[in-house]
């Protein structure tokens, strides 16, 4: 597939920004990637999921209990994609290597695979982002996320159905999703097929069948096989409607851009750092609940920008971002709260997936205005 380009004649705004974001290390002496603080985070997240693992399958309480721990085992779930395999992957989780390799395997433990998702998800999404047939992030089935994507009779329904597709996303990612890739060796239908070393194709292989044993063989055999795979279904759920809806929120709502190249040059007109700010948006970065949760990724501007820092330094970041989204009018989407961003990326399906196009756009916060 041809690849995208961007303007790389005017840089003016990167470059600004980054000089400030470098001044601020410097002058600060810091490191950019997680240090102390995400190292003691992971720690807990490991020790929680072991914990929830083995209270539920060795020493499994009563129905309501188990439901209840199936939840946060969920939440446990997303919350280590978050912090410890998306850093990982990025390798901003550490300055050492090893431990950022350690960081983005965690990914496999969950029945994922790390060499498939920095395809998907460092190259194609972050590069780029929300331009359609290259980021695959916004190609879901049954759902329109852009106008460019073709309208069906069914998307008048899907800002009621996408709970079910959300939810199931985590569980068709790993059982299904991941198959696809790996027989037709692409991460999208438009791609050319890749060839996998053979260290990958034994790392697929033995994931899978990890993943199948200590999720669900282990658990049937110690507590039986509706109660297994019951627990699957609710864990896998509320993992999936985890991940989704962050991933929705910074990228699906009202008032962000989904470019279309040049049909002649199969170019942006845009350098490539506006055009990560225009097609990302922040949600609730004033509380420390939801980015303790989500790994900073309601930060998702400042992430998109520099991947390659950890998401402790994001709320410093965004202050320099703010002013230079402002110093060069470059459109800048916050919305205060996860429910203010929910309530917009709820408003912006619903209006793709209605007959008679509208063109409603609800209030952001502007840089200009911080």
């Amino acid at each position: 597939m041809t690849k995208v380009s961007f303007n790389s004649q005017n840089t003016l705004f990167y470059n600004t920004l980054k000089s400030k974001v470098d001044n601020y290390f410097i002058s600060n002496n810091l490191c950019v990637s997680g240090g102390k603080r995400l190292f003691l985070k992971s720690l807990f997240l490991i020790a929680s999921l072991t914990g929830i693992y083995t209270t539920l399958v060795f020493f499994t309480p009563n129905a309501w209990i188990s439901i209840l721990l199936c939840c946060f085992l969920g939440l446990t779930f997303a919350a280590i994609g978050f912090n410890i395999m998306h850093e990982g992957g990025h390798g901003s989780f550490s300055s050492n290597k090893i431990l950022n390799a350690f960081g983005a395997y965690s990914l496999n433990i969950m029945g994922g695979t790390i060499y498939f998702w920095k395809q998907k998800h460092n190259i194609n999404h972050h590069t780029y982002t929300n331009i359609d047939g290259m980021d695959h992030d916004i190609d879901i089935k049954f759902m329109r996320m852009h106008s460019e994507q073709e309208k069906h009779s069914y998307h008048k329904y899907q800002h009621i159905y996408w709970v079910v597709l959300y939810g199931i996303s985590y569980m068709a990612w790993i059982l299904f999703q991941d198959f696809e890739k790996y027989f037709s060796r692409k991460m999208g239908p438009k791609d050319t097929p890749k060839k996998m070393a053979t260290q990958e194709h034994i790392i697929f292989w033995s994931t899978k069948v990890f993943y199948v044993t200590v999720y669900l063989i282990i658990p049937m055999t110690m507590v039986g096989v509706l109660p297994t795979i019951i627990g699957f279904l609710i864990a896998g759920f509320v993992c999936g409607y985890s991940i989704s809806i962050v991933f929705q929120l910074a990228h699906v709502i009202e008032g962000t851009q989904f470019p279309v190249p040049n049909p002649v040059t199969n170019r942006i007109e845009e350098e490539w750092a506006v055009h990560q700010v225009t097609t990302t948006a922040n949600f609730a970065t004033k509380s420390k609940l939801v980015s303790w949760f989500v790994g900073g990724l309601n930060f998702q501007v400042e992430h998109h920008l520099f991947p390659r820092i950890s998401h402790i330094h994001y709320p410093q970041i965004n202050k320099y971002v703010k002013e230079t989204c402002a110093e060069f009018n470059v459109n800048y989407i916050e919305h205060p709260t996860v429910l203010s961003a929910f309530v917009s990326h709820l408003t912006h399906i619903k209006n793709l997936g209605d007959p008679v196009k509208k063109t409603y756009m609800a209030p952001v916060l502007q840089a200009q205005e911080v």
